[in-house]
Order: C-alpha cells, then sequence, then structure tokens
C-alpha cells in the first residue's frame, strides 16, 4: 500500500500527457517531445513516468484509449489518430488542438479487385468486415438509408481485431473497412479502394471537461511548443541579396508568413532579404528568385521556432 500512495503522491499537482505506448504513431510522438523540450526518462518501460523540467507526467497508454482518458478528464493532453477519437465517439467531449502531420492513413472501403462489387452502392447490403466498427456503420447506416434497405436487407458490419484485409479471400466478407497508408497490403491481398470514408492523421487534445482547470496555461505552453516543433518541420529560412529595383518582384516570391525581412548592404543598390518558405516548396523558390536575380542563395533549417 505504501508505494501506491507514493506514486500517488508523486502524481499529485501535475498535468497528465497521454501518449501511444506502441505503434504507428510512438516514435514520432517521442521525436516531437524531444522537440518540445519535454524531458522524461522511461524506466523498465513503465506506462507513467515524471517529465523532469515541468510539472507533468506523461502517461504510455494504448492509441485506442486515449481519447476516452482525456475526454472523461483524467488526463489533461494526449496524442491520438483522428480516426481513433471519432471510433470512439469522443469528438464532442475533445478539443483537437493541432494536427500532427504524421501518422496520415485513409480509412477506405475496400473490395476484391476482380470481383462484382465496384462502389459502396454495390456493396451495401451485403458483409462489411472491419476493425472500425463505429464508424463503418454509421457510413453504411447513411448509405443503406438513402437506398432504402431496411431490416434483413441492411449491409451486416462485423468487427474483427485484426487481419483485416484477409477477410474476403477467407470468404468471410463481400468487402472490408480498413486503414490504407502505402496501399501495398490490399494489393497484396488482391483487394482496391473504392471509397474513401475519412483522412486521418495524428492529432494534439485536450478534454472539454478537465478535472484540473489549474493546468490549463500549461496546456496552452505545450500547445504553442509543439506548434513550434511542427512550424520547424515545415518551414526553412531562405536567405539572399538582390537588387533594390527587384524587392516586389522578391517579396512575392517569398512573402514569409507577415512580410520578409529586408536590409541594406553595404553595396550600393543591393539589399539582403530573409523569408520563412515551405520546404516542400524551395527548390522551386530559389530557381524563381535565380530568374530574378538573386544572387548568393542560403537555405537553413528551423530546430524550433514561434510562428
Amino acid at each position: 500500500m505504501t508505494d501506491k500512495r507514493s506514486d500517488k503522491d508523486l502524481l499529485d499537482g501535475r498535468l497528465l500527457f497521454a501518449i501511444p505506448k506502441k505503434g504507428r504513431l510512438h516514435e514520432k510522438c517521442l521525436e516531437l517531445l524531444s522537440g518540445a523540450d519535454i524531458q522524461f526518462r522511461r524506466h523498465n518501460r513503465l506506462d507513467v513516468c515524471l517529465v523532469m523540467n515541468h510539472p507533468m507526467a506523461l502517461v504510455f497508454l494504448p492509441a485506442a484509449d486515449i481519447p476516452s482518458f482525456v475526454g472523461n478528464g483524467d488526463v489533461d493532453l494526449g496524442i491520438t489518430g483522428h480516426d481513433v477519437i471519432l471510433e470512439a465517439g469522443m469528438q464532442d467531449q475533445i478539443t483537437e488542438i493541432h494536427r500532427l502531420g504524421f501518422g496520415k492513413c485513409a480509412l477506405q472501403v475496400q473490395t476484391p479487385e476482380h470481383g462484382p462489387f465496384k462502389s459502396v452502392e454495390d456493396l451495401a447490403g451485403k458483409r462489411v468486415v472491419t476493425s472500425f466498427d463505429v464508424i463503418a456503420g454509421a457510413y453504411f447506416a447513411e448509405i443503406d438509408e438513402r437506398l432504402n434497405l431496411t431490416g434483413d436487407k441492411k449491409t451486416k458490419i462485423q468487427y474483427v481485431g485484426g487481419s483485416v484485409e484477409a477477410a474476403c479471400a477467407l470468404g468471410l466478407a463481400d468487402g472490408i473497412v480498413d486503414l490504407v497508408e502505402s496501399g501495398d497490403t490490399m494489393r497484396a491481398a488482391g483487394l482496391h479502394a473504392i471509397a474513401t470514408v475519412l483522412q486521418t492523421e495524428a492529432v494534439l487534445i485536450k478534454s472539454n471537461a478537465p478535472h484540473r482547470a489549474h493546468h490549463a496555461p500549461l496546456i496552452d505552453l505545450m500547445a504553442s511548443r509543439i506548434a513550434g516543433v511542427l512550424a520547424a518541420a515545415k518551414y526553412v529560412i531562405c536567405e539572399y541579396n538582390i537588387r533594390r529595383q527587384s524587392i516586389s518582384q522578391a517579396a512575392a516570391i517569398t512573402p514569409g508568413r507577415r512580410a520578409p525581412t529586408i536590409s541594406p548592404l553595404e553595396a550600393e543598390g543591393w539589399v539582403a532579404i530573409s523569408s520563412m518558405v515551405e520546404k516542400k516548396n524551395i527548390a522551386n523558390t530559389m530557381d524563381q528568385l535565380v530568374e530574378i536575380g538573386a544572387e548568393d542563395l542560403m537555405v537553413f533549417n528551423l530546430d524550433n521556432c514561434r510562428v
């Protein structure tokens, strides 16, 4: 009993932040925490560990459980998939603070590539196997209603916990609803997509009914830090020199988030410009700058920022 009381005492007054304990989101979450300077040591793969530089504790949970813990106010912050929130039916009890840009997948309706079902209307009324029976049930309920399918003619949704892609080959289903990232697994199983139910990715969430309202400033601070990490991954700094008469053209190419920084050079008629540019566009941006006479172009990665 003494150990249990000691553990509880250590957590008293701390913000609780739920992180997926394994799976496709876990490693990316650890990278995000590191970028936000959330320092911790997880001893012996324990499911709870203290943050050393903030009054916080990390709670490692199955991703599917995180929406309920956060939505019920038992945990203050969490990271999980948008699809997991909908499947748990917790979308009205949590707020999605940030979409995090990783764990991107599509929840799709898949059928045998050479089978008779080419659309969801073809599949309606048949057998569908999925790990997302709540989302799939609601999706096909709308289609059944639109097609006036009632009683035994409604689509039959069956839950399975894994290996969903094998259901059609085993004769257990006419189609499936499952997450697709690259599509390689589905193609290997002889399946193809006939509809996309939703696009999903990892999200940072907080409770709409927190039990510890005094943590609001720390929640805002963590949200701001994570937003900085996300922006740093999205943007680079582009610096270059250009003739003063070309400033308007240069500013149109590199407008920055608010405006570019323009500094005079000792060389008469020249200025230096510094601007944040989306990383995915930097090659085209540099090509355009060279075309209008920009020189000495340099690009710098961001470790962190606030925007």
